[in-house]
């Protein structure tokens, strides 16, 4: 599926649990472990270092 977002309509993803939601619901829509961060960041602003620590714990 393809998303595109302008930059300024970007929400901040900066929150633990907002991190995990929009991985799972990338994973329920097939997304592997390999896309997720490339799909992520077309709709949000991330926070890398919680979205590493999100991907570490899980």
């Amino acid at each position: 599926m393809e998303r595109y977002v302008e930059d300024y309509q970007k929400r901040r993803l900066t929150e633990r649990v907002d991190i995990m939601t929009a991985i799972n619901i990338l994973k329920s829509q097939g997304y592997d472990h390999d896309e997720l961060i490339a799909e992520i960041t077309k709709v949000f602003y991330v926070d890398l270092d919680t979205y590493n620590e999100v991907v570490k714990a899980a």
